[in-house]
């Protein structure tokens, strides 16, 4: 029984400690994400001139962290910025350009490419999992994939059956 007892225990624990080193990769992951995004929104409106820059590239950064509604929160200070300094609506529209951009790199490109870095999740599940866990379970499956996918593809063996790990 005893022995039985310690397997067990070094068995859960093992589990324990591989879940939190994926969700340790996940953080790294979503920080280096976040801070990319902060860098591109720096570059992109110290181009077009936006008064404040740096304020709204941090915040940009820190708001990269609220899944799906980060990015919108984040160009609201932008586009204020711009409307109430008397500029044409030519700035405006580079400054919603320059969101739609960020958001499709951050989507398609950096978010997925960083995951894959720092955990063991491949490209194209860290692209549809969000997908298919927003239709599934529509707010908190967006929400809960990437976290999800870390711990999901830290337990998959190489060379196990189940999907490639690119």
């Amino acid at each position: 029984m005893g022995i039985r007892n310690t397997l067990s225990k070094s068995s859960s624990m093992d589990t324990v400690k591989t879940a939190g080193s994926a969700l340790l990769g996940w953080w790294r992951a979503i920080t280096l994400d976040a801070l990319i995004v902060g860098v591109l929104w720096f570059i992109g409106l110290e181009l077009i001139h936006v008064p404040f820059a740096p304020m709204w590239a941090v915040l940009g950064g820190i708001l990269q962290f609220i899944p799906t509604f980060g990015g919108m929160i984040a160009l609201i200070g932008p586009v204020l910025s711009v409307a109430f300094s008397g500029h044409d609506e030519w700035r405006l529209g580079l400054v919603l350009g320059l969101y739609g951009v960020i958001v499709i790199l951050e989507g398609l490109v950096i978010g997925p490419y960083v995951l894959h870095r720092t955990t063991r999740v491949p490209w194209w599940a860290s692209f549809l999992g969000p997908i298919v866990l927003g239709i599934l379970i529509p707010f908190w499956g967006v929400l809960l994939a990437p976290p999800l996918l870390a711990v999901v593809f830290a337990f998959w063996k190489p060379g196990a059956a189940g999907p490639p790990t690119a």
